[in-house]
């Protein structure tokens, strides 16, 4: 079961190098799946019943499910759709003294950057073009190894491994061509899409590791892929919703963007996008506002991105005593100064989900030494105030372009996320 759910999880991430390929592909299964898209731009027809989805900026993205008795509450799992990486700049293309051409690129979010050296990289995202005397948006995906970023040998940085800084814009520029190649990365896209370069006015495109993913160890209990963080987390909020039949809340699937830098932009968790789409289901269901708020004070939202686990080579790093390990269950995160949301009531009603899935669960907390980052619930709150609490999956390397969790985990938030959307 283990094994077979964290193929599904893999084969999801492969078709989702960016968060447009993710949001696109949750999309498709959650239409598939009986839900009918909604745009923001249009009025909606609710149903008791009904199953509906929404995007915004075609990379955030919330599918939620209507009861036919009347709901009691939002009951909501916020995930996050995109992952550190490098992303492509205008004019990307320079030479190097009539040799090379390389890609002039920068970085998005906090990654780790050493290991993005020496290994197939593509690029993936949209553009717009222009069509028929419209703007169109086009998703595009390189599905081949078109660039590296190579390393500087031993014998001329003879301090590489003595704690080397990298400089992104010196050192992380990918190898595209040879100087003598007569082909841009933009007339490469223009090919793919069946345009003419002078048809694309813009892009948001971003280099992505090549490499699969991979189920492995002795007993394979261990998976490694790219964007574990958190492609993990809203793949296990979609299972939940696809196998839910909602009874007695509203049950809501809600992927954000730009989590990684700040989560203040029209599709991040700073945005008013999951307040608009729950006030406009209040709406939709004929309710007045006061019970809309009403409806708010009972609901109950589960923020989960995924958290650090214990490091076999670094426990030094990792508190004492609340340090998750992997395939030990779903991590609940507490920080005093309130970078999590969790708190007494939030966590007590967590657990007693856990304890409905039979699914086990773990605690996180950072070193008193040591400031820990702030995720998804925290943002949110500031627009739609709820009971909510801070989860994730444990993993390693965080923020590496390939990162390392256990085969149990993800089921297991698959299981939680039922019960909360039942």
């Amino acid at each position: 079961m283990y094994i077979e759910t964290t193929e599904k999880l893999l084969e999801f991430i492969e078709k989702s190098p960016t968060a447009f390929q993710a949001v696109d592909e949750m999309k498709k299964r959650f239409t598939e799946g009986g839900f009918q898209v909604l745009s923001e731009r249009e009025h909606w027809n609710l149903i008791p019943g009904g199953k509906y989805v929404v995007t915004r900026n075609n990379s955030a993205l919330i599918a939620f499910a209507i009861p036919e008795d009347p709901p009691f509450a939002f009951h909501i799992m916020a995930s996050h759709s995109d992952s550190p990486a490098f992303k492509i700049k205008e004019n990307s293309e320079m030479k190097v003294d009539d040799s090379y051409v390389k890609l002039n690129v920068e970085k998005y979010g906090g990654m780790l950057m050493a290991p993005w050296f020496d290994r197939p990289l593509s690029a993936a995202g949209r553009v717009v073009v222009k069509e028929n005397g419209r703007l169109v948006e086009k998703l595009v995906n390189i599905e081949r190894d078109l660039v590296m970023i190579p390393n500087l040998a031993i014998h001329m940085n003879r301090e590489a491994n003595n704690g080397t800084a990298y400089n992104p814009q010196k050192d992380m520029l990918p190898l595209f061509a040879a100087e003598n190649t007569d082909r841009t990365l933009l007339e490469m896209i223009a090919e793919q899409i069946g345009a003419d370069r002078s048809d694309i006015l813009s892009h948001d495109l971003f280099l992505y590791n090549r490499m699969p993913g991979t189920i492995w160890g002795v007993d394979q209990e261990f998976v490694s892929s790219a964007r574990l963080d958190d492609l993990q987390c809203a793949f296990s909020s979609m299972e939940g919703l696809l196998r839910a039949e909602p009874r007695e809340n509203i049950a809501v699937h809600c992927v954000l963007d730009n989590e990684e830098v700040g989560s203040s932009t029209k599709q991040g968790a700073a945005s008013t996008f999951l307040k608009d789409t729950l006030l406009r289901i209040n709406t939709g269901l004929g309710r007045t506002y006061e019970e809309y708020l009403m409806t708010l004070a009972g609901s109950f939202m589960v923020s989960a991105d995924n958290a650090h686990a214990l490091h076999p080579n670094y426990a030094d790093k990792t508190d004492p005593v609340n340090h998750p390990v992997l395939n030990k269950g779903i991590v609940i995160k507490y920080n005093a100064n309130q970078k999590y949301c969790t708190d007494a009531v939030s966590a007590a009603e967590f657990i007693e989900l856990c304890a409905k899935a039979d699914v086990p669960y773990q605690t996180f907390v950072n070193r008193s030494d040591i400031a820990g980052g702030s995720t998804l619930g925290n943002i949110s709150n500031t627009q739609v105030a709820m009971n909510t609490v801070d989860i994730g999956l444990p993993q390693l390397a965080m923020h590496s372009p390939y990162e390392t969790a256990g085969v149990k985990d993800t089921e297991y938030l698959i299981r939680v996320a039922g019960e909360l959307f039942a």
